[in-house]
């Protein structure tokens, strides 16, 4: 009897139908990894199963019982656990206080913290999730805060552990560890289900795949009867181009150079510790490292959202060290930001204004301070279908879109600037490989017509299939450079968490600049 079962499962929005009839089961002890592309009502469908959403439709079950379920606390009640993809712990209060948050041992509503470590510290030891219960979370990596949140769900007592999105902020190492935790948890006896849009991972970890499109059901199948390109086909309902294929790269001008910069983080505390570097015209340069390690700083710095502490950055022998986001714009500098929801989007607005966001003020999209709303309705229209942002119309607010669907908005209207400088922070972040592609055949455009590129990326794939060079920054220091074929992703992630010792940014680069070329 399935540990969990969905049965015809719908959900509608206003103009969209999320999930039409979705039924799946889940065994106890059994991975499930759900595979979709964005929109296609993955997370979704598993907020319906935790409580957030109330279906239209259809019933869920827990060991053959109908299971009522209209909150997260019902869901807690019935043993459904879920990690957001964007984690929900307060950062400031401890581990223990994270896990037991909500369900404080005590009486007479005085907390009893000497238990509450125990109980942490019992589970902990339980599921061998090993974890200090006396630290802040903000003082932990992004792995160990991941493993805060199974830990939380865990003490709850989830039996079914919801999976959103797992490892788009984790290194390869932490990965390796996350699927051995989830191996260890299923040997325990509980269910997961893993949503993902990574294909490797869902061959790597899963027992079973379902594949939605389209708020359906439209395939399933196991890792030993299929491979990567065939998951792939399925989601998309085409043949995808797992890995694009990039000439040689030809290094024109100079467009940016960053010389011995330095910038504190919101805390006052120094991020950014004399990085210098430079990025040509028709060159990919990527900074890989583990989120934390100053890549935020550098980039808002370079996009004129923070003020440097020291150190120049000149824009094609433009000083703009000190311009401000606005100024960084009109000199031709564009940015996909990592976090679409605070830097990215204007949620309350609709798509078509998100679009024309940073160009609200020039012609064609307004005169004197008057909007155009023709010129600005056909330019939302074509920038929505060339970058396939799935939606009725562009007047549809864009809270409302899958969170795939924000970050294409995202990057078809910075691409669509026609920046001389593209700084790319995440670019794929929440995308599928259908779009996954897409974007980086525009990143590879850029580059082809003889534009600048900053990536900044936690996917270490994404890194060496599009850089032409690759930095790596660990605490607030570029500590190795590698042209794309001198790198994997084993040397990068030793690197990127402190392997070899830290170097300089002038030892890193004493040879002098890597000349780009070679296919990658």
């Amino acid at each position: 009897m399935p540990v969990l079962e969905l049965r015809e499962i719908t959900k509608v929005f206003p103009g969209v139908i999320a999930n039409e009839r979705v039924s799946l089961e889940l065994e106890k002890g059994e991975i499930v990894a759900l595979l979709g592309e964005n929109g296609a009502g993955k997370t979704t469908l598993m907020n319906v199963v935790y409580g957030l959403l109330s279906a239209d439709g259809g019933e869920i079950l827990m060991d053959g019982e109908p299971a009522k379920i209209k909150s997260p606390r019902q869901a807690i009640d019935h043993g459904i656990g879920m990690v957001h993809q964007h984690f929900m712990l307060v950062e400031p209060l401890t581990v223990t206080e994270n896990i037991v948050l909500g369900r404080e041992p005590g009486r007479l509503g005085v907390i009893d913290f000497k238990i509450a470590r125990e109980r942490v510290i019992e589970i902990s030891q339980r599921y061998g999730l090993k974890i200090d219960p006396d630290a802040r979370i903000e003082d932990l990596s992004v792995g160990m805060q991941q493993r805060v949140e199974i830990l939380k769900a865990l003490f709850q007592g989830a039996r079914v552990l919801i999976l959103d999105e797992p490892t788009a902020v984790l290194t390869p190492q932490e990965v390796r560890e996350l699927f051995g935790v989830v191996r260890s948890l299923v040997d325990e006896g509980l269910s997961v289900v893993f949503i993902t849009h990574k294909l490797e991972e869902v061959m790597a970890v899963a027992d079973r795949i379902v594949v939605m499109r389209d708020g359906r059901v439209v395939g399933e199948t196991r890792p030993e009867d299929t491979d990567e390109i065939g998951l792939a086909r399925m989601m998309v309902g085409r043949d995808v181009v797992l890995r694009v294929e990039k000439p040689v790269s030809t290094c024109g001008d100079t467009v940016l150079e960053v010389s011995d910069l330095h910038a504190d983080d919101e805390r006052g505390l120094e991020a950014v510790k004399g990085v210098s570097f430079s990025v040509c015209g028709g060159e990919v340069v990527a900074v890989a490292g583990v989120s934390g390690n100053g890549q935020t700083e550098l980039v808002d710095c370079i996009v004129g959202l923070r003020r440097p502490t020291g150190g120049t950055m000149h824009l094609k022998g433009k000083d703009i060290t000190h311009a401000s986001a606005r100024s960084s714009i009109e000199a031709g500098v564009s940015h996909i930001p990592e976090d679409r929801h605070r830097r990215g989007l204007v949620l309350e607005f609709d798509l078509a204004e998100n679009l024309i966001l940073g160009d609200h003020r020039t012609p064609p999209y307004s005169t004197r301070g008057l909007l155009h709303p023709k010129a600005v309705t056909t330019m939302a229209r074509k920038r929505i279908d060339d970058y396939d942002v799935r939606t009725p119309s562009e007047k549809v607010i864009a809270s409302n879109l899958s969170g795939g669907n924000q970050q294409k908005l995202v990057v078809a209207r910075e691409i669509g600037r026609d920046p001389e400088l593209l700084v790319a922070a995440q670019p794929t972040r929440g995308l599928d490989v259908g779009a996954i592609e897409f974007v980086h055949r525009q990143i590879l455009d850029e580059r082809a017509e003889g534009k600048a590129v900053l990536l900044v990326s936690l996917e270490l794939e994404e890194v060496l299939s599009l850089a032409d060079r690759i930095l790596v920054m660990y605490e607030g220091r570029i500590v190795r450079e590698f042209t794309a074929d001198e790198a994997d992703e084993e040397t990068l992630g030793y690197y990127m968490t402190g392997g070899g010792g830290v170097k300089l940014d002038d030892d890193a680069r004493q040879a002098g600049p890597i000349e780009s070329g070679g296919d990658a």
